[in-house]
Order: structure tokens, then sequence, then C-alpha cells
């Protein structure tokens, strides 16, 4: 029989194991839980986070960053390179932005030729091929290419190689002929750019002047080129009076007008043994620009057109120098 103060002894003894056992439930899980330290907070994910990574795409798509190229030249339009990042600055719609990648490589190309086949090119067309071919053999062994001959009308000759021998043999066997379609040659160059394996994107269109029988208007095709990410030069074989009719005296103005906003140029060759030499200084050109990247201070996703303005600050002892690049850009869409 247990007396009273065995009865208090088993009750203390009791009351001791339930404080213990409570001081374990209450210490044990903060002890257990420092023997993982936590670490940062992950945050929520972003669009950037969401959008899938296409190789196709714009690298503006997957990081919001825009890139503009950028060529300088000297007072005889010869190339300049060495510059460093500081050397640029970059104006969006009247606002200074941060430049946050700067690169000067050599980097794989996607280029198009538009080559003009109307019956005005006749007695250019030798010279021509030549130029293009030659366009073609300074090219970087990862570049491709695809080719556009206009005339009545526009056709792909050629879809997307790098095969030289076979964009040299599909020039060698087609006459000059016909009207001049040059704007939807050049449509049709834009539109084959969609299955472009180069971030880098080029047309290079060779023509003697206006468009006198294409489906698209001028208007069209300054709206397309707006939205294209695309480089565009030209070599223009025009006429030394500008032609016989408006469209071939207004050719070198459109021209000049269409590569200009695209960040390119047009070389008005009137000796035509200069073509070989012209082309290879486009391939070169095309080679050693300045790529700027930046984050737009306007973020707003509204498809408005941005207008950009690439000045320069060049080093001291320079002559003065002149940059080329893209005009503007249209934003993305909601």
């Amino acid at each position: 029989m247990v007396d009273g103060a065995d009865r208090a002894h088993l009750y203390r003894g009791w009351l001791a194991a339930c404080t213990l056992l409570v001081q374990l439930l209450l210490w044990g899980f903060p002890v257990a839980a420092q023997e993982v330290p936590a670490g940062p907070a992950v945050p929520p994910p972003t669009e950037e986070d969401r959008v899938p990574y296409h190789k196709n795409q714009p690298i503006r798509t997957e990081t919001d960053l825009t890139l503009v190229g950028a060529t300088v030249t000297d007072p005889m339009g010869r190339l300049v390179t060495g510059l460093e990042q500081e050397n640029f600055r970059i104006i969006e719609d009247g606002v200074e932005q941060e430049i946050l990648r700067f690169s000067s490589q050599d980097v794989p190309v996607s280029i198009g030729v538009i080559f003009d086949m109307s019956g005005s090119m006749a007695d250019k067309i030798d010279k021509s091929r030549q130029a293009a071919v030659q366009f073609f053999r300074t090219a970087n062994p990862q570049d491709e290419f695809f080719l556009v001959n206009f005339n009545d009308r526009a056709q792909l000759v050629s879809p997307f190689t790098a095969s030289v021998d076979e964009l040299q043999n599909r020039l060698m066997y087609t006459g000059a002929h016909g009207l001049t379609a040059l704007y939807d040659g050049v449509y049709l160059g834009l539109s084959q750019m969609r299955g472009a394996h180069n971030t880098k994107k080029a047309l290079l269109i060779l023509s003697d002047g206006g468009d006198n029988h294409s489906r698209y208007s001028e208007t069209e095709i300054r709206k397309f080129v707006r939205e294209a990410d695309v480089q565009i030069y030209a070599i223009g074989l025009f006429e030394p009076d500008g032609g016989p009719t408006p469209e071939e005296r207004q050719g070198p103005g459109l021209l000049a007008d269409l590569t200009a906003m695209t960040g390119g140029r047009t070389f008005a060759v009137a000796n035509l043994n200069q073509l070989p030499d012209v082309a290879s200084k486009i391939s070169m050109e095309l080679r050693n620009q300045y790529v700027l990247g930046y984050r737009p201070s306007h973020r707003e996703h509204d498809g408005k057109w941005r207008k950009i303005k690439v000045k320069l600050r060049p080093p001291k002892g320079l002559p003065p120098l002149q940059v080329s690049a893209k005009t503007g850009y249209f934003a993305p869409g909601h």
C-alpha cells in the first residue's frame, strides 16, 4: 500500500518527466532547424524566367536587352576599330541609356543577297555576279546565305546554305530581262530571314535603280524594314544622269534611306571594275562592327516605335568620326 509520502514522491517524478518532455518538444525543433542553414529567399519567377529559349529569336526577346550594331568610319570612309565601351553613348527617345553589353567580335551572320536581274542590268550582269561571288567568298565559315533574284517578280533562287559553290552556280545560269520588282525582292528577303540560324542578320542589294513592277509599295516596304531586325547594305550601279525614268532617278535616294534606317550603307559604283572590291569592303564592314546592348529605361510593352541615336566620345587625337547604326525599333507589344 502506497502511503502519502510515496504518492507525493511519485507525483513529483511524473511532473519532472512531463516538464522534460515539454522542454524537449519546445527546444528540440529550433535546434533541429539550425542544423540546415537557411539560404536566401528565392524570389518568384520573373517574365524573363518564363520565356523559353529559342536559338533564332533576337537576344532582346530573352533578356530584355536591346542590341544595336554600330559601324564607325573616318572621313575617308575607312573602318575605325579598337574603340572601347566608354567611347559610345546611346540615346533612346531623348534619354541616355546605360550600356550593359559591349562587343566587337566577328560573329556568324545570316545574309541574303537580293540580286537585280532586270533588263537594265544586261550590260552590268557579269561584273555584278563577280561582286556577289567575291562577297560570298570573304565570308566567315559559320555564315549562311540565301539568294533572291528579281526582275518582273522576285524568286528565291537558293535557300539558306553555306556552300559558296552552290550559290555561284545558281548565279551563273540566269539572264537579265524584264522589269524591276525591287520592293518585292526586299520583302522576300526579309521573309526568308525568319528561318535564319544566326542572331545577326543582313541583306545585300545589288541593283541599278528604282522599282517599276512590284506588288508592294514603297510605304509598305519601309514599314517592313522598320519592323525587321535586319541590317541592309546596297551596291548601287546608278546611271550618271540618274536614268531615263522617274523610278530610276528615285532609286539612289530610296536605297540610301532603306540602308540608313537599319545602320547599313549604300555604295554607289560608277566603275563596274570596282564592284568586287566594294563587295569585299561591305563584307569586312559586317565583320568589324561594335555591338552595344542596353536595357531600355522605358519598359512599357506598347508596341510603339523607339527612336535610337548612337553618339561617339572619340579618343583625343582622332579626326571627326562617323557612326552608322539603326535608327530605332518597335517595342514589344502587350
